[in-house]
């Protein structure tokens, strides 16, 4: 992950295409991270320097459980993920 962030788990990462590493998606972006592709698997802090981490590329998740970037919902990230494997459920109680 790149650093300047603390992320927690369950963040939509998108991709910079230049570097190849993962920041939170935010659809304003210019640079591939827009595109949102990966979950973050569990708390990252890389305020001070890249971090290695883990992260899902696919699978099925809880859609309340996931920290959007700033110009995406769940609802307009669904449809993408989808078609990437990651499945995004609304979770209901028994």
């Amino acid at each position: 992950m790149i650093s300047g962030q603390n992320l927690g788990r369950g963040a939509l990462l998108g991709k910079i295409t230049a570097s190849g590493k993962y920041t939170l998606s935010l659809s304003a972006s210019g640079d591939g991270s827009q595109v949102p592709c990966a979950l973050l698997v569990h708390d990252t802090n890389a305020t001070a320097g890249d971090q290695k981490t883990a992260i899902y590329e696919s699978g099925e998740f809880n859609a309340a459980a996931i920290a959007i970037g700033a110009g995406h919902t769940i609802a307009s990230v669904r449809d993408g993920l989808r078609d990437l494997g990651i499945h995004l459920k609304a979770i209901v109680p028994a």
